[in-house]
């Protein structure tokens, strides 16, 4: 049986309305067994088709990209209808997509943040990944870097495959960093390793050209890194116990206030639309955030390069997550839609240099590591970063857009504006996250 030629008819939903998904919401919270835009879909009897419903979060230019990508499946795959159905990112998304599960009526795939994956895994909203059905269209372990690989798994079995690694990277300023004297004959960045360097680089971009020396992009990301390059830990593996080290906690603090209150060499702000602005409009020399905003600074003709985010504590860990094909649970599988599903799953995976273009770290290594991706520049420069990317730790108030984030960017956020000393941050950060492991999950 050739896995490519599945059965019949293509068409692609893009939007569900406001009204719609209210509706849906409603039927689903009432104890209704299906959603409007996840209905079953014939595949026996006098028709031959079989329909996929795929839900993402994906807006701006991810959303543009993965429609292209869509796109080429359905030109590819005329024998599968494929609905694909983007709702708001984070806790509407992930709401959506529980609520959908506990139902009866999920979607067939959707895609999830890695660090979302064990919640819903271990909620049982989710399908393990079975092995030998995945190799049969290419998805074999092999394929993916064995961090990113072990990351999609929950209790010794794979419950996600990894569509990208986005990590927290480091944007420079060429021309601001050829004035500070920062690159080397080639062109680049010389290296810029430990706390002393790394600041000493900040305060000769202010000496030379009187700009900031760094904008960076939420606290909470830029601690996480720098929390993990000492060895420090936040929960214990099951995710049920805190384990914060005070004095590493204190001491990646310390350097984060140092930089905008006591050097002076970092924007006072970590508000994500002032920080892109600063460096998009070439009045910062460096710019730590995720390198999804590769493709704004590109629009502006900025002259920028990129590099992986710098060990600034003896390690080159830096914070991340990535985006993860899932399988709900179905109430009533059916084999061939399943199939039909992983042969989009392929796809996409296959397809992923496209998703690359817009900054993402493919995480299927026939595509990372072939010419052209090697060729694609600035992204391809930060690609050894996806194996030293540290996730958020596993607990039902954990993941990317969740309430751990929004409380660790707020308390540490504070430290940064000089409003905690880093002792008090730590103590504050530690009080909420006891309060989160004390709150039984709500589903």
């Amino acid at each position: 049986m050739d896995y490519e030629d599945i059965l019949c008819r293509t068409s692609l939903e893009q939007r569900i309305s406001r009204r719609k998904f209210l509706r849906n919401t409603a039927l689903v919270a009432a104890g209704g067994l299906a959603t409007a835009s996840c209905a079953a879909y014939p595949t026996t009897g006098a028709s031959s088709t079989v329909s996929i419903t795929y839900w993402n979060l994906f807006g701006g230019g991810d959303g543009v990209r993965m429609v292209q990508m869509q796109n080429d499946f359905v030109r590819s795959h005329p024998n599968i209808d494929l609905k694909a159905v983007t709702l708001a990112w984070g806790e509407p998304y992930y709401t959506k997509l529980a609520m959908s599960s506990s139902g009866g009526r999920p979607p067939d795939v959707g895609i999830s943040h890695i660090t979302r994956m064990p919640a819903f895994a271990g909620m049982g909203f989710l399908e393990p990944f079975d092995l030998n059905q995945l190799a049969k269209f290419g998805i074999t372990p092999d394929k993916f870097l064995p961090e990113v690989w072990q990351r999609a798994q929950y209790q010794g079995k794979v419950y996600a495959i990894p569509l990208d690694t986005h990590p927290f990277v480091m944007y420079y300023n060429i021309d601001i960093c050829k004035k500070a004297g920062l690159l080397g004959p080639d062109g680049n960045l010389k290296p810029i390793q430990g706390t002393t360097a790394l600041i000493d680089a900040l305060k000769q971009v202010k000496q030379a050209t009187g700009k900031w020396g760094v904008a960076f992009l939420g606290a909470w990301r830029l601690f996480d890194g720098l929390y993990s390059q000492l060895g420090g830990k936040i929960l214990s593996p099951d995710g049920r116990k805190m384990v914060v080290d005070d004095s590493k906690a204190e001491q990646a603090l310390s350097f984060m206030a140092d930089l905008t209150l006591k050097s002076k060499v970092a924007f006072p702000s970590t508000d994500p639309g002032a920080t892109v602005a600063l460096f998009g409009s070439g009045d910062s020399a460096f710019h730590w955030n995720g390198e999804w905003e590769v493709t704004t600074f590109q629009a502006q003709k900025l002259h920028f390069n990129m590099v992986p985010f710098p060990n600034i504590f003896g390690g080159n860990q830096t914070e991340g997550d990535s985006h993860s094909f899932i399988l709900p649970r179905q109430a009533y599988p059916d084999p061939a839609r399943k199939e039909a599903t992983l042969v989009f799953i392929s796809s996409l995976l296959k397809d992923s240099f496209t998703w690359a273009q817009g900054g993402h770290i493919p995480a299927y290594l026939p595509v990372a590591t072939g010419q052209d991706y090697k060729n694609l520049k600035p992204q391809s420069n930060y690609a050894g970063a996806a194996k030293d990317v540290v996730v958020d730790p596993p607990a039902w108030f954990s993941g990317s857009g969740s309430d751990y984030e929004t409380l660790a960017d707020g308390v540490f956020g504070a430290v940064v504006l000089g409003q905690l000393t880093p002792a008090k941050g730590v103590q504050q950060f530690k009080a909420g996250l006891q309060r989160m492991l004390d709150t039984p999950s709500p589903i």
